[in-house]
């Protein structure tokens, strides 16, 4: 039934062909087979209809282009408006299945892999999607593209096309089993468009687009809606099948998050993800949550939350040393800031890769130990002598003596105090900096942090800037410290370079936040990318982790399991929710 279903032949194969695969899996096996009707997290029959509203705190957008560096788009153009090869699944570690691609051929060693495309996959324009869209699509992102591109696909060494609707590609020396996956993930561009047009000065003309939402009316930097299309060709696929069920998807934009909040209690838009603490414990009340008009919920999920932290720019000299950044983590009192501003919600990060199996917990296992040994010469002792914990005033800790520990950290690192001031003993320069931020309500957490810092002798300055400004200077590098979220997938691979590789730290636009330049970390990451199964990845991520920890290159925070939802009553959602957690598109209005 699975071969007549997706075209496959039925034919012995040779031993030099690879059989097609309506799916792929990172490690081991997909978990839906071939003639899956749906993801189990969707509502099959769900209706469609209606318009879903959603607000957005920021200060609007110029592009309708997301591939480019220097632009700020329009959120929801990659969900909406493009199709992928493949789609992944929210309840699997990593796994994908065909969308644009009705099937892929890779060899167990994944050298080389070949998508075979859908015929009838569609542009808007009723143009068909070919290998050619496919090829040209790879061959803009990588060059005219965000630099991310060509550090994600930099081992991707030949495309050929092999027919209208098969195209192959062929990978380098380096074991990188990821990237079949991470081909999967490009979003088609038709080129039959972009011949005609400027790739990185598109600005504010919709472009063509193939998948289930094309742009309609939009308010240049204030409002975006998405309509959703009639006739979407793939509407009826396994992977569709449950999903993009409201007619229009109006995004309005909010330079202010508390003018947001109000704005979504007073009906301006239907759904809000919650990232205050302090509103969760104090706005949410009143009639209209007491007639059930407006719904709450805390719903727990089990994706990696990764890192939020302080973020050092280890390129400016006062930050270079990881005895000084270690030393100000003292400063940091992250349980007076959960007690008195966050309402007791928060837990303390400690990983990377928090909240999931890859992170790094107590000393190195002996399987972290065989992966470490070979870089002991180069690694701070602490690797292999010291869990990770940062700094906490609980128990028999104090601020106090947090701050004594501090001062005796920037001793051993080179400093004293001269005039209260804290200065570098061989230079005379004083340890000054500035935390840069574009929220408003941060201010809370980090002026504590600046006053305890000035006990120390350590002048800082926040500096608030509007969010493009922010994102400017953010991806020139310029700035001392920020507060960053750094991502994490169940499955890390290729990305990692963009986070921490030597060939990233003065690439513009990557997220090197940290400025990181160690052959060490380079060859790390390298063996997280090459790992040949489950077992090894968790192993080379947890030793990964412990050495980034131990680098001392962000204060962590803090991080939540769960995602606090707010929505008016009109929407309803599966019962079902994957371990990724909620997905706002496979829900659907109550008629």
């Amino acid at each position: 039934m699975a071969a007549a279903l997706f075209g496959f032949s039925s034919l012995p194969l040779s031993a030099d062909q690879v059989a097609p695969q309506h799916a792929l899996a990172m490690h081991g096996e997909p978990a839906y087979q071939a003639d899956f009707p749906h993801f189990d997290y969707v509502n099959p029959d769900a209706p469609k209809g209606g318009t879903l509203r959603r607000g957005i705190v920021s200060n609007g957008f110029d592009s309708f282009n997301p591939f480019v560096i220097g632009t700020i788009a329009a959120v929801g153009i990659n969900t909406y408006l493009y199709d992928t090869l493949m789609v992944q699944s929210a309840d699997e570690a990593f796994s994908e299945y065909g969308l644009i691609a009705e099937s892929v051929e890779t060899p167990d060693d994944r050298s080389y892999v070949v998508f075979n495309l859908r015929e009838e996959a569609r542009f808007h324009d009723g143009a068909p999607i070919t290998a050619e869209d496919v090829k040209f699509t790879f061959e803009l992102l990588t060059t005219q593209g965000h630099p991310f591109f060509r550090s994600y696909y930099a081992d991707v060494k030949a495309v050929t096309i092999e027919g209208s609707h098969r195209i192959r590609f062929d990978f380098g020396d380096s074991e990188n089993r990821e990237l079949p996956l991470i081909l999967g993930q490009i979003p088609v561009l038709p080129k039959h468009y972009w011949d005609d047009h400027e790739f990185g000065k598109n600005g504010l003309t919709p472009p063509v687009g193939s998948g289930p939402y094309r742009i309609g009316n939009f308010d240049a930097g204030r409002s975006i809606t998405y309509s959703r299309v009639d006739d979407y060709w793939a509407q009826e696929l396994p992977v569709r099948r449950g999903f993009f069920n409201f007619d229009h998807i109006r995004f309005d934009y909010y330079t202010d998050d508390t003018v947001a909040l109000e704005a979504f209690k007073a009906g301006n838009y239907d759904f809000r993800l919650e990232s205050s603490a302090k509103n969760w414990a104090t706005a949410y009340t009143g009639d209209k949550f007491d007639q059930g008009l407006i719904r709450t919920e805390g719903l727990e999920h089990h994706r990696p939350v990764g890192l939020q932290g302080f973020v050092y720019n280890t390129r400016r000299p006062q930050f270079a040393d990881p005895r000084v950044r270690e030393a100000l983590a003292y400063a940091f009192d992250f349980d007076w800031a959960n007690t008195n501003l966050f309402y007791g919600q928060y837990t303390r990060t400690d990983s990377f890769f928090e909240n999931s199996e890859l992170a790094s917990r107590g000393l190195p296992t002996p399987e972290e130990l065989e992966i470490l040994e070979p870089f002991r010469d180069q690694l701070a002792a602490s690797v292999f002598t010291e869990p990770y914990n940062p700094p906490s005033t609980t128990g028999d800790n104090s601020l106090r003596g947090n701050l004594r520990i501090a001062m005796l950290k920037l001793k051993e690192a080179g400093y004293e105090i001269r005039d209260r001031k804290m200065v570098n003993v061989e230079s005379g320069e004083p340890l000054t900096f500035e935390i840069l931020l574009f929220q408003k309500t941060f201010e809370r957490v980090v002026l504590p942090f600046k006053a305890n810092l000035e006990k120390l002798g350590i002048d800082v300055a926040v500096r608030m800037v509007d969010t493009t400004q922010y994102i400017q200077r953010v991806r020139s590098f310029d700035y001392d410290m920020i507060t960053q979220v750094l991502g994490q997938s169940d499955s890390p691979g290729n990305e990692q370079r963009e986070y921490w590789s030597s060939e990233t730290a003065d690439m513009v636009g990557s997220r090197n936040y940290m400025g990181i330049n160690d052959p060490v970390v380079d060859e790390l990451v390298d063996q997280v990318i090459q790992a040949p199964d489950r077992e090894s990845l968790i192993h080379r991520v947890r030793a990964l982790d412990r050495v980034l920890l131990h680098g001392f290159y962000v204060i962590p925070q803090w991080h939540l399991a769960m995602d606090r939802i707010a929505y008016w009553s009109q929407l309803n959602r599966p019962e079902t929710i994957p371990k990724n957690g909620i997905d706002l598109d496979n829900w659907w209005i109550e008629q």
